[in-house]
């Protein structure tokens, strides 16, 4: 009897859990067509008479300061610019700083391969995402043509700034060791491509939320049968093999390069990837098994951090102890996606039965969390083995900045406060933002200060 409540309780917040995110996934979707089409009547009722011609602008020309480019990149479910309509996945940031890239990536795709899209959406060409690796998942080896890199230049010389959000931190740390391995066949690559990375609530040791939403916490790979993750598998084939031509060219998950449109595999290819014979979510090429502690300590092992890098990171949390308990915040400060999992996480336990992620680890170690990330996977890399860390209360204590050390921040905030709806920071989102963009411009640089517009070279 007690094991069939227990069963219906869980029955009941799955439920629950799956209305709010279909719902705010209805809410972003909607919001993106209604600025669309306001957009589109503006410009019809405001056309002018003449006729003006606009050309397309070359990435290689938009540059005439020689700033390096400020990449910013999205987290899971995210998206770049061009994607949403004019939704943005930063809520405007991008705005701030006249050399600003926002790449859109696969939102859903494995940490590697969303790296290597993230190279040739820079450099130009075709995502070639390797031989091997293409092999053992099972997809294409090529993916989409970049005719025109946004930074055709880019090189030790000519070296960028990344800013990530999520998962996206974890994508730029993986590119720049593939650049350090020289892993992109025709190209001299180095470490040294990478001027700063900054993470925004950044996923470095994984995130005991995979666990709740469906992974099983004995191998970080696999699914229950029964979970949030399973729902949102399902969805996803049916979107890809419906490949409804203008509503992935709205939103598109990234799993082109797995031929999963209808096109291609058929309806007997649908119910192969619906059993979980075939596809991403077979072959565990995908985003979530990334983020489990476990994976997120496979991805670790291989990870460095440089000594010519610049590192930042603000790590955010939306709980609090009372009495010796972890408790989520406050209720109006959290965002309604992310309450629940505020609380489940401030309460979770590594189930007693199952081998534990790590040597050494404390469920109360896991407890502080942001609703999507623990924060203590947020501050820096530590797993599997911790590298070097410094924690910051004021900016001013920490000059001159020295690359190789991860700055780190910790900011009472939930995972997406700073991005998407700009107001819900409200003061907090320019601070953030502003500080991120003023230390790339006026204090990360290798050779000489960069010179800012309208500014006279010392």
């Amino acid at each position: 009897m007690i094991r069939w409540g227990i069963f219906a309780l869980q029955l009941a917040e799955l439920f629950v859990s799956s209305m709010v995110h279909v719902l705010y996934g209805f809410y972003i979707f909607s919001s993106a067509v209604a600025g669309d089409l306001s957009q589109a009547l503006n410009d019809w009722f405001s056309k002018p008479n003449a006729n003006i011609e606009v050309k397309a602008e070359d990435p290689s020309k938009t540059n005439p300061d020689g700033l390096p480019p400020i990449v910013l990149v999205h987290g899971i479910f995210g998206f770049g610019k061009g994607k949403l309509g004019g939704l943005s996945y930063f809520a405007g940031a991008e705005k701030k700083d006249e050399r600003v890239l926002v790449p859109d990536l696969g939102s859903l795709t494995s940490i590697y391969d969303r790296a290597r899209e993230l190279f040739y959406y820079l450099k130009g060409g075709q995502v070639d995402f390797g031989e091997e690796h293409s092999k053992t998942y099972g997809h294409s080896q090529f993916g989409r043509i970049y005719e025109q890199g946004q930074y055709p230049e880019w090189d030790e010389d000519h070296p960028i700034h990344f800013v990530g959000h999520s998962a996206g931190a974890q994508v730029v740390r993986v590119l720049q060791q593939m650049l350090a391995d020289k892993s992109f066949k025709g190209y001299e690559t180095s470490e040294n491509w990478v001027l700063s990375i900054t993470s925004l609530s950044g996923a470095f040791n994984g995130t005991t939320r995979t666990y709740l939403d469906g992974m099983q916490p004995e191998d970080g790979r696999t699914m229950k049968p029964i979970s949030l993750l399973q729902l949102c598998r399902v969805g996803v084939i049916f979107y890809d093999w419906l490949d409804i031509p203008w509503l992935k060219a709205y939103y598109n998950f990234g799993f082109d390069h797995f031929n999963m449109s209808w096109r291609k595999m058929g309806i007997w290819g649908l119910v192969d990837c619906l059993l979980g014979n075939a596809g991403p979510f077979a072959t565990g090429d995908w985003i979530l098994p990334d983020l489990t502690i476990q994976g997120s300590i496979r991805l670790n092992c291989h990870l460095q951090t440089f000594p010519h890098t610049y590192y930042f990171s603000y790590a955010t949390k939306r709980t609090r102890k009372i009495l010796g308990v972890t408790v989520p915040s406050g209720i109006l400060s959290i965002h309604p996606l992310l309450f629940i999992r505020v609380l489940q996480m401030s309460q979770w336990r590594h189930p007693p039965d199952v081998s534990p992620p790590y040597k050494g680890y404390r469920d109360e170690d896991w407890q502080d969390n942001d609703g999507a990330l623990n924060t203590i996977s947020m501050t820096h890399p530590r797993l599997p083995i911790e590298h070097p860390s410094r924690f910051v209360v004021n900016d001013a204590d920490i000059q001159p900045l020295q690359p190789g050390i991860w700055y780190y921040k910790i900011v009472e905030a939930d995972h997406i406060l700073f991005i998407v709806n700009r107001e819900r920071a409200g003061v907090q989102f320019d601070l953030i933002y502003d500080s991120i963009f003023e230390r790339c411009r006026k204090h990360v640089f290798r050779k000489t200060p960069q010179t800012l517009p309208n500014q006279a070279p010392e």
